[in-house]
């Protein structure tokens, strides 16, 4: 057999095995699908609306400081610099794996200078030795191995990408929820104030009371002490604020001592949110694509780990150029060699690849359970802000009748004991009751934004799935 058919045929040989691959077909368990969502109702129409695919998701909550807030987080944020890095780790491992398709080549040289001394006639000769040369050797990829190397680190790239976007979502939907804790507490500073008004008013007059003989000093002293309450809660409210104010700055990446929001009393108004279809929503979470791609990448793992029962032959070529100058030696020899080499291949390791494969095995079955789980999360939450939402709109149609109740009571509780027709007691409890009945429907109010905010975080905030993440 001639020369070149027997290399011929055997790297004919060598592409045939090279299609082989030992890792298990993908299958991805089926995941948990509904028809429609449970908590669906008239704050919440289960219908997709574009504004809920926007990158710019939260434009939805129509709030012009909010905006150019949330557009600072790309800019500036820690966290997702972090993340981006991650991410950018995550793309060099993939280069990296690659690099095993292609021959490796090094180079090599030396310069040594000797001496040799003739026992005989006790003569000297010094010379010098230069080499240079190279060596080629390439690992055809027979069992998949290197393609497994690169499946599996192609796809937990994939899964940092959709951690990023995971983690540019979080820290969008964290500022919102900061920013409306702050628009909360803003507006319970301004109840608080206003109350303080009302309150001071009422101790004047119960003082002035108090003076003529109408009222006693146990009057005075309950109309104190309703006082210097809401003045103690205001306290502790604008403690609160700086500290709502101080998250904030940190989530923009500014210094909290630089950072002020200006305050406003006012509360935004709820916007009625848009809710995808169940099965889009499989599609539009970040952390259920990142929980894909980490099972694929185990699955990828298993033929690597089956690989290492099989040998590997490796191709190589190596020459160069070797000169000794001196008396002993003056011309140049050259060198080069090619062929083949069998790795050797394990007879006996103590089960240590049995136990490599049966940890990928393993380490598959986690990441599908995970991916189940994050699943199931998924619709957990997307249900959990559904039924917030829409019973809290309920809840607040009820307080606003306290309010205007409480109000109603309060006033008349002042007139009759400005005429003399109750004590003071009863203007502190209708005082007491209206004053809580406002802090309730801030918390309410505040609640329907938070769980907006969530809302859209549940379902994927503007993040779409790219084809090549499938």
């Amino acid at each position: 057999m001639a020369p070149d058919f027997r290399c011929r045929a055997l790297l004919l040989t060598l592409a045939l095995l090279s299609a082989c691959n030992l890792a298990p077909d993908d299958h991805k368990p089926a995941p948990p699908t509904v028809p429609a969502f449970k908590e669906s109702g008239p704050w919440t129409p289960a219908q997709p609306a574009d504004t809920a695919g926007r990158p710019d998701w939260w434009t939805i909550m129509a709030d012009a400081r909010l905006n150019a807030l949330e557009a600072r987080i790309a800019h500036n944020s820690p966290q997702l610099a972090a993340a981006v890095a991650r991410y950018d780790q995550a793309r060099a491992l993939v280069r990296r794996a690659r690099a095993e398709f292609f021959p490796q080549i090094d180079a090599a040289s030396s310069a040594e200078r000797e001496r040799a001394v003739f026992a005989q006639t006790g003569n000297r000769f010094d010379y010098r030795t230069y080499a240079a040369g190279g060596t080629i050797s390439w690992e055809p990829d027979l069992w998949g191995r290197i393609r497994n190397l690169v499946a599996a680190a192609r796809s937990d790239a994939q899964a940092s990408a959709a951690d990023l976007a995971t983690m540019r979502l979080s820290l969008e939907a964290e500022l919102g929820e900061d920013y409306f804790q702050l628009r909360g507490l803003d507006a319970r500073i301004d109840v608080l104030r206003r109350t303080i008004a009302a309150y001071q008013a009422a101790l004047d007059l119960t003082t002035t009371r108090f003076t003529g003989g109408a009222a006693s000093e146990l009057d005075v002293g309950r109309a104190r002490t309703q006082l210097a309450s809401v003045q103690s809660q205001l306290d502790q409210q604008v403690a609160d604020r700086a500290l709502t104010e101080h998250a904030i700055a940190v989530l923009i990446g500014e210094e909290p001592s630089l950072f002020s929001l200006p305050p406003a009393s006012a509360m935004d108004p709820v916007p009625v949110i848009p809710v995808t279809a169940p099965s889009t929503l499989l599609q539009r979470r970040p952390d259920i694509a990142a929980a894909e791609r980490r099972m694929a990448a185990a699955n990828a793992r298993i033929g690597i780990a089956r690989a290492a029962f099989f040998p590997t032959i490796t191709l190589g070529a190596s020459g160069g150029s070797a000169t000794t100058t001196g008396m002993l030696l003056s011309a140049g020899t050259g060198v080069w060699a090619l062929g083949p080499a069998l790795a050797t291949l394990a007879v006996f390791d103590g089960g240590r690849r049995f136990a490599d494969l049966a940890a990928m095995h393993a380490a598959y079955a986690e990441a599908a359970a995970n991916d189940r789980q994050t699943t199931l999360n998924a619709f957990r939450e997307v249900e959990d802000q559904l039924a917030l939402l829409n019973h809290l709109a309920d809840a607040s149609a009820r307080q606003e009748e306290a309010v205007s109740a409480a109000a109603r009571t309060n006033q008349l509780a002042t007139i009759q004991y400005r005429e003399g027709a109750v004590d003071y007691l009863q203007v502190v409890i209708a005082q007491t009751a209206e004053l809580q009945a406002r802090q309730d429907m801030i918390t309410i109010t505040t609640r329907r934004l938070v769980a907006g905010i969530d809302l859209v975080r549940a379902m994927g905030g503007g993040w779409e799935r790219s084809p090549r993440d499938r």
